[in-house]
């Protein structure tokens, strides 16, 4: 077994003690999952260990934000692994203990000025992801730059998403921050990194819908005979299939493009996040079509996914926001530049 399928089996283990699951009404977020994955040290995997994380690369990060993903996890740890962290880091700030919710947002509408030896931001940041949950939020300010700012004790909207996770606002009246800038190329990196860690999730999400829907065709007797056997489902599950395999081969090219700090790591990110973004309608459409009424139900675990599948598809950017980005930067080089830049990309 390797490093990293130790690292997934444990992250499936600590899963294993929870009910992400519930039949209830979703939690906001769970308090639990997260400080036993705190004291697992999991919390910090992908961020350096000099900077208070726990070691590893971003292959394991990737790894556990794919298998909590798969289980409802509702915890912030795609925002702290993947985005959040990296952002405290690129700008030389640093880094909160792992131990405690770290988040991302972006503000365009935010304006900062010397206050002593910090910053005191003020404006509105919207749709900020674990918001009530997370104590520190690293802000990508115009300029741009990174702030980290304390968000324990500051006031939230009640705001969650379809699937139930919070995506509250911030009202900042002269809060104090630390405040680094950052360069144009870091800030493209960072706001692609977001689109990633949801690419990430969203592939995760599809590929567990996909295994539970042959799962219950296989089981389901109708007429007879297993759901399975029926072409029009078969047609079904290999439509589904096609959507699953195209999203993971361009998400796992994304992830590697970071990995190896490519400059055109953002092109293949934009490509992962539209890709998964355009399957979620497909997959879901035919989860739901498949299970049939019961995939509906408050008991069924299917909806838990197919609601995060809705939610994530449009956060950090939707299809049309990094289509537009992704066509921009192939031309960038004119028509010459097209057809090696798609290679590249995909």
């Amino acid at each position: 077994m390797s490093d990293q399928d130790l690292v997934i089996e444990t992250v499936r283990d600590i899963l294993g003690g929870f009910e992400p699951f519930d039949p209830t009404p979703e939690r906001r977020w769970d308090d639990g999952l997260w400080a036993a994955l705190a004291d697992a040290g999991l919390t910090g995997v992908g961020l350096p260990e000099s900077m208070g994380g726990s070691g590893g690369d971003l292959a394991d990060a990737v790894a556990i934000v794919r298998t909590l993903a798969s289980g409802a996890a509702a915890v912030p740890v795609a925002e702290q692994l993947l985005v959040a962290g990296p952002a405290v880091l690129a700008a030389g700030l640093p880094l909160p203990p792992v131990e405690e919710p770290l988040t991302f947002a972006a503000a365009d509408a935010v304006t900062s000025a010397p206050a002593g030896d910090a910053f005191a931001l003020t404006g509105t940041v919207t749709d900020v992801p674990w918001t009530g949950a997370a104590r520190h939020l690293a802000l990508l300010l115009p300029g741009p730059a990174i702030a980290l700012v304390d968000v324990g004790g500051l006031a939230v909207s009640d705001a969650a998403n379809l699937a139930g996770e919070p995506r509250g606002s911030l009202v900042l009246d002269g809060v104090p921050a630390l405040v680094e800038p950052i360069n144009a190329a870091q800030a493209r990196e960072l706001r692609s990194g977001y689109a990633l860690a949801r690419a990430v999730q969203l592939t995760a999400a599809l590929e567990q819908v996909l295994a539970w829907t042959v799962q219950y065709a296989g089981e389901r007797q109708q007429f007879g005979r297993p759901l399975a056997k029926f072409q029009a489902i078969q047609m079904e599950l290999a439509e589904m299939a096609g959507e699953v395999t195209a999203v993971t081969a361009l998400t796992d090219a994304a992830v590697q493009a970071l990995m190896h700090g490519e400059d055109d790591f953002w092109l293949a990110a934009a490509a992962a996040k539209v890709r998964a973004g355009a399957a979620v309608e497909v997959v879901a459409r035919l989860a739901h079509q498949v299970h049939g009424a019961i995939g509906f139900t408050q008991e069924h675990r299917l909806h838990h996914l197919t609601k995060r599948l809705w939610s994530w598809r449009d956060e950090a950017g939707g299809e049309l926001h990094w289509s537009r980005n992704l066509a921009v930067g192939l031309l960038a080089d004119g028509g010459d530049g097209l057809w090696p830049a798609l290679t590249r990309v995909v």
